[in-house]
């Protein structure tokens, strides 16, 4: 099947994704307020990804149709990374509640990982250097070869991992479209709900809860930052095994 073939098929799929998505967000339940007009919020367009306040009472004034436009969100941070995972992930559970805010980032983590693997995939190595920095590409190069599923299982677990480069860098291994999707939504879970249970929490003003669960997560990070070295080693060694 040729390049443009495939790259059309995939583009007609997702364009059916997001027909349904917008069809059956009116039946999905609304935002807890409604606090802005539209217009308000979309004339600081730029201060909408970079602000959380902002993203939220943008999200909360588009009415019926702002879950569709909340997953459209989280589906752009990973395949172009304008917007930081962190915000769309807490502003989901402060939005949209725990529960929703968890299923509503997934839906959008996993399009949006599914679309980086497939143009990866189909259009090669020379358009992921356009998205990957190239210190990220020669560190994690191994990854393009034969990868075991339960070391990128192990990646997108890891806090702090650039999850979408990743998704990028296994577009270009021999890894199967199933086994790809199965490792990056069991992969994501923890951290995306964790990000929800935090924008629930100070939602519902409960700020001790939120206080725990926002330092534990920094603590996370800060392991795995301190860490990273040990990780990638042990990662490599096992790839390699």
């Amino acid at each position: 099947m040729s390049q443009r073939r495939r790259l059309a098929i995939r583009g007609i799929i997702f364009l059916a994704l997001m027909v349904l998505l917008f069809f059956f967000s009116r039946y999905i339940p609304q935002p807890l307020s409604a606090l802005a007009p539209v217009g308000e919020e979309l004339d600081d367009f730029e201060g909408i990804y970079s602000n959380s306040d902002k993203f939220s009472k943008f999200l909360q004034s588009l009415g019926p149709y702002s879950p569709a436009v909340f997953v459209l969100f989280q589906i752009l941070q990973v395949v172009a990374a304008p917007i930081p995972g962190e915000l769309t992930g807490v502003a989901g559970g402060y939005v949209y509640g725990e529960t929703l805010g968890f299923m509503l980032s997934t839906l959008g983590l996993t399009i949006g990982s599914w679309i980086a693997f497939e143009l990866a995939s189909i259009l090669g190595r020379p358009f992921v250097e356009r998205f990957v920095r190239q210190e990220v590409l020669h560190k994690f190069d191994f990854l393009t070869t034969d990868t075991g599923a339960m070391i990128c299982f192990l990646l997108f677990l890891i806090p702090g991992f650039p999850k979408d480069y990743l998704c990028y860098l296994l577009g270009l291994s021999r890894m199967k479209l199933s086994t790809f999707l199965i490792v990056t939504i069991v992969g994501r879970i923890p951290g995306t709900y964790l990000l929800s249970m935090q924008g629930a929490k100070f939602r519902s003003e409960e700020y001790y809860e939120f206080v725990i669960i926002a330092v534990a997560s920094a603590l996370l990070l800060l392991l795995a930052y301190l860490y990273r070295d040990k990780i990638y080693r042990w990662i490599k060694h096992r790839h390699e095994n």
